[in-house]
């Protein structure tokens, strides 16, 4: 499929399936698959259907899709050792998205092993895309996302672990919340919103299409140690910054320090 055909499923499958529930979740379409961990109706069918399209495109890749993977973790284990697959997630945000916020989006990525080598996040409420091929750059529409002068003094950091709200590493300053959904963190990040974003979970799905977003607008995806980021595996914390020297400056303010 043609990169612009990925992106038109993933908006036809939003208008036909999640943004008619969207402020509209009857009784029984939202359930917890743990506790604390929402999952509705809506990202259940569009996972069904992009799997589904996706799968007929490319019959001998492997498909990583959430919804999947929750009802199968072993599923996961394929992605080591896939020489072409795909990551999916339907309604990433789906808190967000159960409780009236337009701060939800669909993504999905396409890797060769354990390089990202397209991705594409669409927020339905917001009328934005954001697709990125590498080599090719990161664009929103007919815009393509630049690099930005970034503060490598005081960088503004987010971060979606709520006890470290607040909090600072080293002389850096105090993080703030992030926008509660990858797909919307990472594209608000390339768009100069912030100039990095912590997180403690690394889940693929997650974080494969917009580690690929962040790049190609000249941002860096890293682990506290300095190591790129390795969909392949689950290993945390990430650290996405906007530019190398923000990605420097906080792997300094991070060495040695504690993070709870």
């Amino acid at each position: 499929m043609q990169t612009d055909e990925v992106l038109n499923l993933l908006q036809e499958v939003a208008e036909a399936v999640i943004e008619p529930r969207f402020r509209a979740l009857a009784d029984g379409e939202v359930m917890e698959k743990k506790p604390g961990d929402l999952v509705t109706v809506a990202d259940r069918e569009a996972e069904v259907e992009i799997t589904k399209a996706l799968r007929a495109a490319y019959p001998d890749a492997l498909m990583i899709g959430e919804e999947a993977v929750s009802a199968d973790w072993s599923r996961l284990d394929a992605a080591a050792d896939a020489d072409h697959w795909f990551t999916i997630d339907p309604v990433d945000g789906t808190r967000n998205f159960v409780h009236g916020s337009k701060d939800y989006a669909v993504m999905v990525a396409e890797l060769r092993r354990n390089e990202v080598v397209r991705g594409w996040i669409w927020q339905p409420e917001h009328e934005l895309a954001y697709v990125a091929e590498r080599g090719a750059g990161t664009w929103c529409g007919d815009r393509r996302l630049q690099v930005t002068e970034r503060d490598t003094a005081d960088p503004r950091g987010r971060t979606s672990r709520r006890s470290l709200i607040g909090t600072s590493f080293g002389e850096l300053p105090p993080m703030e919340l992030t926008w509660v959904s990858c797909g919307i963190d990472y594209p608000k990040l390339a768009e100069n919103a912030c100039d990095y974003l912590f997180y403690n979970g690394a889940l693929p799905w997650d974080h494969a299409a917009g580690s690929l977003i962040v790049a190609e607008a000249g941002g860096v995806t890293t682990y506290d140690d300095g190591r790129p980021y390795d969909p392949t595996t689950t290993r945390s914390p990430l650290i996405v910054a906007g530019s190398a020297g923000v990605s420097q400056a906080v792997l300094s303010a991070l060495d040695g320090a504690p993070v709870e």
